[in-house]
């Protein structure tokens, strides 16, 4: 398997923690988006979006991280990343929609550069963009991990596509100073997380893009 990834990309990072939780073998293929290598013949023949992550599975080229996920899910079963039960499936989707499709939109790269290079916005301001929407979401997340299946990790005691999506973007968070202290739940599973090898070895500074 080859995976297409840029370091910082919280999307990619998913997808490279899923597969170490999986003991996947994979080549790494780096894309480097404040190069704009997205944007490349190459890497355009491959991908008709222009975004990583991408994962390409002998002839298959798969997109869009949540659904990559699921499909290793799918296809190395084990250690599981999804519960066995309807109910705990669609709250471990949830808890990931949560984040991917409510907060990660509205402060990744294209968007952010939209910000300050359309409508003029100062660093400042794209700032405080950034926070208001990543903390608020994490204020929804958190609401959401006072259920009590919720256990050492969003689900339950053992990871999950919730954390997996979780701990990137709390990673994000630290790195522009959101405040998080109204997110204990999710902090307590953060920490939790990083403890794992699975976690710990795959963030961003880890990669051989960092830069």
């Amino acid at each position: 398997m080859d995976l297409y990834n840029y370091f910082r990309s919280s999307a990619s990072w998913r997808v490279r923690i899923a597969l170490a939780l999986k003991g996947l073998d994979y080549d790494y293929k780096s894309v480097h988006l404040s190069k704009n290598e997205q944007f490349t013949e190459s890497y355009s023949a491959v991908s008709a979006s222009r975004l990583v992550p991408l994962l390409k599975d002998g002839d298959a080229l798969l997109t869009q991280s949540l659904a990559i996920v699921e499909y290793l899910d799918e296809t190395h079963p084990e250690p599981a990343l999804l519960p066995r039960d309807a109910l705990g499936r669609a709250r471990v989707r949830a808890l990931a929609y949560d984040i991917a499709c409510e907060i990660h939109p509205l402060n990744n790269l294209r968007v952010l550069r939209y910000l300050v290079h359309d409508l003029k916005l100062s660093e400042d301001d794209k700032n405080r963009w950034y926070r208001h929407w990543v903390e608020t979401g994490l204020e929804t997340v958190e609401r959401q991990l006072a259920d009590a299946r919720s256990g050492r990790f969003c689900h339950g005691d053992t990871p999950t596509l919730a954390d997996i999506t979780l701990v990137p973007q709390i990673f994000n968070a630290q790195r522009f100073a959101c405040r998080l202290e109204h997110v204990p739940a999710a902090m307590r599973i953060f920490e939790a997380c990083m403890k794992l090898d699975a976690f710990e070895q795959t963030r961003p500074e880890k990669c051989p893009d960092a830069a």
